[in-house]
């Protein structure tokens, strides 16, 4: 029982032009992958980008076992084929483009491999960082707001140009106009764990779980007309219990079976149910419990509890900030949010005393940390939820929020509170409510800036992302594609391209190929010596 594993997380960025507001979103998420390009200089074989490698990509194979017909997929499902870029489709997404008689398709950067092994690309008209995988909830804190650095530094090279109009970015999930956009997580588990399992196990946790890691929203309903604050921004957009979509019917369970690693033995479980965290301790304890949650159900430990209508009750535990709403279970009890997180407490407590792996001195590091994190926020939402402010997302946004209700008595419906909702999310610090905290103390830090920093130029050590992201940084002139699970070279001289796959998540670290890396200033030889002839 532990919370160590291999993880990661992707997020989408709101998009906003407010000088060009005809500007189409597509282009203009285009430009914060090339501002990143030009500020990185990464640049594969002529000159283009480090391309995705989609070859192994299986969007519609379904972990009930079965796949669905391309035919029948949602276009935004597709997600194994680059996006042909037209005119025409851009218009059908966005509205019609601002060109001026030129083509400003034709040098679109779409996707870029990052040196610190994460991935920034346009997805449906958003700006998208996809973590490198990491294996621990700390880290993928950290590797997360990484990426918050990374768009930050596009913003402001987009500044910089005159010829451009500024683009402004929000890690948030909903447009208030019944968009909404997602920030997903992945966690490896063993291929042999029944699926079922995972479902009944995680269902009540993720109905809950938004009380600790919830991001707030200031309206209610999807398209946020409905007058009051919510816990989290993507409660109100989830429609099944179980499925494999997540932009259309969104499921609390997601099924996509697509591992990115060796098939028959792992399984990456992809959860599209959280809001994009800010706060450190949200972010940190939404990654760490979940971790915490497989372990039991992958122990058969999980707490046999089931909740009567999931996605009723999803919503019904969002829109009550006085945490006392109560759920029913399919056994008669009534319980509340925090009931049901304490339960899942209790059930990791008591697997991690048995096991050892949160004892302070032989321990796994992270647990033990984890653990005392999850019991006092809970504790502390349970005696009184504000004074959980400094920690909890949703409870600092609803006390900055009051405060301007209270002074300029202010109704739920006044359209200045989304607009405080709105620039709480800014990521340039000069303009984000939150940034604005954090620098005042009334926001709890559990990583420095310069953590951060480092993070989003460099992978994590104990991950193949440490050889993906090597091998951008020392080697990206002859890296034309990559992958999770590849590395594809083009050699000067060779007839065809050499691909190096990264199947094992937990090979290609630092202790394994760093010496590698640091023998070879070139390609060539590298590659000769990580494959002993076999070229």
């Amino acid at each position: 029982m532990s919370v160590v594993r291999v993880m990661g997380t992707e997020t989408e960025y709101g998009i906003h032009a407010p000088s060009a507001p005809g500007s189409n979103a597509t282009l203009l998420s285009s430009q914060i992958v090339n501002a990143y390009a030009s500020l990185t200089r990464q640049r594969a074989a002529g000159g283009a980008e480090t391309r995705w490698d989609y070859s192994d990509e299986d969007p519609l194979h379904d972990a009930r076992g079965w796949d669905v017909p391309r035919e029948d997929a949602h276009p935004s499902q597709l997600t194994d084929q680059p996006a042909v870029l037209d005119a025409e489709a851009v218009a059908l997404a966005d509205g019609p483009l601002e060109t001026d008689g030129e083509d400003p398709l034709s040098s679109m950067l779409m996707n870029m491999v990052l040196g610190n092994g994460a991935r920034l690309y346009v997805d449906h008209a958003h700006p998208e960082y996809s973590s490198p995988e990491v294996t621990n909830p700390f880290d993928a804190m950290v590797w997360d707001a990484a990426g918050d650095a990374v768009v930050l530094a596009a913003v402001r090279q987009i500044a910089a140009n005159p010829g451009l109009p500024d683009v402004n970015l929000y890690k948030n999930n909903t447009d208030n106009k019944s968009v909404s956009y997602g920030s997903h997580e992945n966690y490896l588990m063993p291929r042999h764990v029944p699926f079922g399992h995972i479902v009944s196990g995680l269902t009540p946790f993720f109905v809950s779980r938004q009380v600790i890691c919830g991001a707030g929203r200031v309206g209610i309903g999807q398209d946020g007309r409905g007058a009051g604050y919510q816990i989290a921004q993507r409660s109100d957009f989830f429609e099944a219990e179980v499925g494999l979509e997540t932009t259309i019917r969104r499921p609390i369970i997601n099924t996509r079976d697509e591992p990115h690693a060796v098939a028959d033995k792992y399984r990456r479980l992809h959860v599209i149910i959280g809001d994009a965290n800010l706060s450190q301790v949200s972010n940190y304890l939404k990654m760490g419990t979940t971790a915490l949650v497989l372990d039991l159900v992958e122990a058969g430990e999980a707490p046999a509890i089931e909740v009567e209508n999931p996605v009723a009750s999803l919503r019904a535990v969002s829109h009550d900030t006085s945490l006392t709403h109560t759920v029913r279970l399919r056994d008669g009890r009534q319980v509340t949010a925090l009931d049901i997180q304490e339960i899942y407490l209790e059930a990791a407590r008591r697997r991690t005393q048995r096991t050892g792996v949160a004892d302070p001195a032989s321990g796994d590091g992270h647990t033990a940390a984890l653990l005392a994190k999850w019991e006092s926020v809970l504790d502390q939402l349970r005696r009184d939820p504000a004074g959980a402010a400094a920690q909890v997302e949703w409870v600092a946004k609803l006390s900055l929020l009051e405060g301007y209700r209270q002074r300029d008595g202010l109704d739920w419906n006044d359209a200045r509170l989304g607009l405080i909702d709105l620039q709480w999310s800014d990521v340039r610090p000069e303009k984000s409510l939150y940034s604005r905290l954090l620098a005042r103390g009334r926001m709890e830090r559990l990583a420095t800036d310069e953590q951060i920093a480092r993070a989003a130029v460099e992978p994590p050590p104990d991950t193949r992302a440490y050889f993906r992201g090597k091998c951008v940084q020392r080697y990206s002139k002859f890296v034309v594609g990559a992958s999770w699970d590849s590395v594809i070279f083009d050699l000067p001289g060779n007839r065809r391209l050499q691909r190096v796959p990264t199947r094992e998540p937990l090979r290609g670290t630092r202790a394994l190929t760093g010496g590698l890396f640091e023998r070879h200033d070139d390609a060539e030889g590298f590659l000769a010596e990580l494959l002993g002839g076999q070229r």
